[in-house]
């Protein structure tokens, strides 16, 4: 069995639902369990011209860490299958979603194929990634990266905003 992590985020179609029932969907996973997960965190759309950031609505964003005996490959197949079955659909790149579902980290590994890298090549610069981690991992430490702890800054946390629920 390996810890991997997963990253979840909405902003369509009841992004707080979709990302809760993605949690759930994660238990279903054949020879996984769901280990912990974070509190949900609301974000500001980032990556998209200043003329249509009003128009893209906040993202709800989680992380949880599970426990797995598939292979990488694999689980990310069963992520996608997760994704699909919310209705994802991929008009261009970073379009607005009712469901992201990002491998992070699986165990120690370190992968660069076509289909998957880990980690996950940006995660260390998304405060909207490492402020759930660090709520459920707070001593992981990312390859190439160190402590998400010392990543962690004011400018990546900006728009990041911790909900009540």
């Amino acid at each position: 069995m390996t810890v991997a992590y997963v990253a979840l985020g909405s902003n369509l179609e009841n992004p707080i639902q979709q990302v809760q029932r993605a949690m759930l969907s994660l238990a279903n996973i054949p020879r996984t369990q769901v280990l912990k997960t974070s509190s949900l965190y609301q974000t500001a759309p980032i990556g998209y011209a200043e003329d249509v950031l009003t128009l893209i609505p906040d993202f709800i964003n989680a992380v949880a860490a599970i426990e797995t005996a598939l292979e990488p490959v694999a689980l990310l197949a069963a992520l996608l299958a997760i994704e699909d079955t919310a209705g994802r659909q991929r008009p261009y790149s970073n379009a607005p979603r009712v469901l992201d579902c990002d491998l992070l980290i699986y165990g120690n590994i370190e992968l660069n194929s076509p289909q998957l890298t880990l980690p996950h090549p940006r995660m260390h610069e998304r405060g909207f990634v490492l402020l759930p981690l660090f709520e459920i991992a707070p001593h992981l430490s990312l390859a190439k990266y160190g402590k998400i702890a010392l990543l962690m800054n004011d400018h990546l946390l900006t728009g990041v905003k911790k909900l009540n629920a």
